[in-house]
């Protein structure tokens, strides 16, 4: 099977199947979303919506994180991964957004990577999420999916360059949507260690599938 045809039977089992995929945080604005992203690194999302509804109650816009103290902020955020270094970064981010940036959240990608804690992926789920601009956000679910399904080439070793193989595949009005395909796929069924191939709905265009049945398409 070409990896053409992939990218076809993918995108329309997905249209099909689960059209309205979405995030799973939980958030109210551009500004919440943007917090929860930046504390969902290395951390799972059911872990970010237990946490964050009394965070936004007391920290409702960045002016608030912007004149807030490291002994403060960082109760609310200590059962997250990497606390420390996250509550600086969340009171950087706020610091910059009001002096920088009127309080408002920036639209590209190259502007959202200067607030402290964003990196290219949460900049990707930013513009994505919220701009619907043609972002992938690539995680390990979907660098692992991708791989395993076919959709990129196997030696494709950063998320890099598996966000630059996806985009540059798929059309761009459903980048955004299938971004998420790939992340609740990877998430639920294409797991790490032991992936559910036997109720997968993928496996008859799925390349790790073929490879592991010796089938030959």
């Amino acid at each position: 099977m070409t990896r053409k045809d992939r990218y076809k039977e993918f995108i329309a089992y997905f249209q099909e199947n689960q059209p309205q995929a979405e995030t799973e945080l939980h958030y109210d604005d551009p500004f919440q979303l943007l917090v929860a992203v930046v504390l969902s690194a290395q951390c799972t999302d059911k872990r970010i919506n237990i946490i964050t509804p009394k965070l936004f109650a007391d920290f409702p816009t960045p002016e608030h994180l912007a004149a807030t103290h490291f002994d403060e902020l960082f109760p609310y955020i200590k059962t997250v991964s990497y606390p420390n270094n996250k509550t600086r970064h969340l009171m950087g981010l706020g610091k910059m957004l009001v002096e920088d940036f009127n309080s408002e959240i920036p639209q590209t990608i190259e502007e959202l990577q200067k607030l402290p804690g964003v990196g290219r992926k949460t900049a990707n789920v930013i513009t994505s999420v919220i701009w619907n601009q043609p972002s992938m956000a690539v995680d390990t679910h979907v660098f692992r999916a991708s791989k395993r399904i076919g959709l990129v080439n196997q030696n494709a070793s950063t998320p890099l360059s598996v966000e630059k193989q996806l985009v540059s595949h798929l059309p761009k009005d459903i980048i955004s949507l299938a971004h998420h395909w790939l992340i609740l796929h990877g998430r639920y069924t294409c797991l790490a260690r032991k992936p559910k191939c036997e109720t997968c709905k993928l496996t008859h265009f799925c390349r790790y599938w073929e490879k592991k049945e010796g089938i030959i398409r």
